[in-house]
């Protein structure tokens, strides 16, 4: 169902995107640093977050290409990079906030080791490598390899899903979401495939 032209015109505005997805970051770190949250809730709504945005901007093509009626889709597509920098973002908070925690303690090496966290560090280096070249003058520098480097968003994507199921205490949610992900990519993949005679 199309939304109303001017709701869809307010907010196909590449100037309300950031700010709206940089809102519930301010929230969180105010929480934070005003102790109305705790270390582990604030870790588990900055890895909810991230999550929620990576999903979102995977899943802009698939929605586009199922769904091409859909005004959803359209935000979704045009504002895609955006969303996956957010994402980024509160990954980044994520982190931050974990190395608060444990710096001190001399756990971060420790706990790196464990299957657990290793994925969530190697997802992170991923992402802040895709998110240091999502820009136009990446795009232009690297040419035909931007976007293979950016094809490893799926590995990224894996490795956090992992992270995520290995670190709950109810791995459910995380595995269920993840697979979502997947099967909505495979029917993308098949959905452009041409039949070949």
């Amino acid at each position: 169902m199309p939304l109303p032209s001017g709701l869809h015109d307010l907010m196909i505005r590449r100037t309300l995107v950031w700010p709206l997805l940089a809102m519930p970051a301010v929230f969180i770190c105010y929480w934070f640093l005003a102790d109305l949250l705790s270390y582990g809730e604030s870790i588990h709504i900055t890895g909810q977050w991230s999550v929620g945005l990576l999903c979102a901007a995977l899943l802009a093509t698939p929605f586009k290409r199922l769904l091409p009626k859909w005004s959803g889709s359209l935000l979704l597509l045009r504002h895609r990079r955006a969303i996956g920098v957010a994402s980024f973002g509160y990954a980044l908070l994520h982190t931050v906030i974990y190395l608060d925690k444990k710096w001190a303690a001399g756990l971060v090496l420790k706990e790196g080791q464990d299957p657990s966290l290793l994925t969530g560090w190697i997802a992170f280096l991923l992402f802040l490598a895709l998110a240091a070249t999502s820009n136009n003058m990446s795009v232009r520098k690297l040419d035909r390899r931007w976007k293979g480097l950016h094809r490893s968003v799926y590995l990224a994507a894996a490795l956090t899903f992992i992270h995520w199921a290995l670190t709950s205490l109810d791995p459910t949610t995380a595995i269920s979401i993840g697979a979502s992900v997947f099967i909505f990519e495979l029917i993308r993949i098949q959905k452009t495939q041409k039949p070949t005679l």
